[in-house]
């Protein structure tokens, strides 16, 4: 590809997303962070939201708990005429600290990976453009998987 296409998003973990004992975040919210990313990248480059179709790939690293800051980024790696194919990471830039204190936390010095995937979207025939809107180059590369 000869033009990057990627969004990022930043969140805090809240306390509606704990979902097991010990204030763990459940995996799933990550993938819908992830969801939230590729429909930045599908408007930009077609207009429209798309669908994520499936993951690939997943793999989660370490956990994730209420407090945390986790940043997801998503990056256009193929696409063809309907499919955009994108790389997904999740990384934790803050961890919250609540067993030294009930408002402590700690900025990272490296953010640590938390999920890393990789995901398929597709974009409605009639919305589905050759090249992303607002750009002079091309930011496409055929994949191999057929429409």
């Amino acid at each position: 590809m000869s033009e990057t296409v990627a969004a990022t998003l930043r969140v805090r973990m809240a306390q509606k997303d704990a979902h097991y004992g010990g204030n763990l975040v459940d995996g799933a919210r990550i993938l819908q962070l992830f969801g939230d990313v590729v429909t930045e990248i599908t408007v930009r480059m077609d207009g429209d939201e798309g669908l994520l179709s499936g993951y690939s790939e997943i793999e989660f690293k370490t956990p994730v708990y209420i407090g945390d800051y986790i940043e997801v980024s998503a990056r256009l790696v193929g696409r063809s005429r309907l499919r955009r194919v994108v790389e997904f990471t999740a990384r934790k830039y803050i961890a919250a600290r609540y067993e030294q204190g009930a408002t402590r936390a700690e900025l990272l010095g490296e953010p640590v990976v938390v999920c890393r995937a990789v995901g398929t979207a597709v974009v409605p025939r009639d919305a589905a453009r050759r090249r992303p809107a607002g750009t002079g180059g091309t930011a496409h590369a055929d994949v191999s998987r057929a429409e």
